[in-house]
């Protein structure tokens, strides 16, 4: 069958639909005959506006051809704007972690680390071992960034702070969109801390495309919630990922292992509970550590 790359409004509403009832990329792209790449920018597109039909573009009429364009580009010496680009993300990064390490206890205590993790119920990890000198666990060289789950599984949210925790949040859904952070994160739990300690609050967040939609930015302004600037993509920085590893490592010491998704989301619920406070409070109070470190490094990974 011949792949299509481009399909209307009414095939891309039901493509999503098949999606959201749990069916992978690859099997809606047997159906329908589309690339998987197609299929999974419609996705991402509904994820983050809540909708499935496609903005008409605006701008001036096309009048050159792929092969015109991809001469310019190359004209461009695009490898070199790349560079460019990245170093201008590298020094807000910077600003943004010096400007975080002046923040003493006292305002990390009213600081708010929150963000959004995936469990499933397979007990393996999927890595592949290799063996590396000593000392080099860390290179650059040495590691691999992923942004993606295998397996059936859950997402959940949660928040910690200095001196407690929100309570684990499951979304019935593995896709979030900014409607769903609003009316299942932001409302019920984030209001209620900023109730709680005030003005003086800080609201931390990392920068997915859910929670910068104009949604989510007119709700914490018309809460009066103050969001602590952050750089993309710092797990490094974030002392919730600590928080999701040792709760990942409760679930895989228990006697038995989660039978099926609802089973994994009481076990999950359980141990978050039982998580120690005293590991929560050092995590925030590393904070100052944890951008003197970074700032060291200019960004790259550290070993906690």
């Amino acid at each position: 069958m011949a792949r299509r790359n481009h399909l209307n409004d009414f095939t891309r509403g039901r493509m999503i639909g098949k999606l959201e009832e749990g069916r992978t990329v690859t099997s809606v792209a047997e159906e329908f005959g589309i690339n998987k790449s197609v299929i999974s920018c419609a996705w991402k597109a509904f994820q983050t506006t809540g909708t499935a039909v496609r903005k008409v573009g605006g701008g001036c009429p096309r009048t050159t051809t792929g092969g015109d364009d991809r001469c310019r580009r190359k004209e461009a010496n695009g490898s070199q704007q790349a560079l460019l680009l990245s170093n201008s993300l590298q020094q807000r990064g910077d600003k943004l972690v010096q400007r975080a390490q002046k923040l003493d206890n006292c305002q990390w205590s009213r600081a708010l680390f929150t963000d959004e993790s995936r469990f499933s119920t397979r007990s393996d990890s999927q890595r592949v071992l290799i063996w590396r000198e000593i000392g080099t666990r860390f290179y650059t060289s040495n590691i691999k960034e992923r942004h993606h789950y295998g397996g059936p599984g859950v997402l959940v949210w949660g928040g910690i702070m200095l001196n407690g925790r929100t309570e684990l949040h499951i979304f019935d859904r593995w896709s979030v969109i900014g409607d769903r952070y609003c009316k299942e994160v932001l409302l019920p739990h984030v209001r209620l801390f900023r109730g709680t300690i005030g003005p003086d609050f800080i609201f931390m967040d990392d920068n997915a495309r859910p929670h910068r939609t104009l949604a989510v930015e007119e709700l914490l302004e018309s809460e009066d919630i103050t969001r602590m600037d952050w750089p993309a993509y710092s797990p490094d920085l974030n002392p919730i990922g600590h928080v999701w590893d040792a709760l990942g490592r409760r679930i895989a010491a228990r006697l038995h292992h989660p039978e099926n998704t609802q089973h994994l989301k009481q076990m999950l619920i359980e141990e978050w509970a039982l998580l120690s406070q005293e590991m929560l409070h050092q995590l925030v109070l590393s904070m100052r550590r944890r951008c003197e470190a970074i700032i060291a490094v200019r960004g790259g990974h550290k070993p906690y």
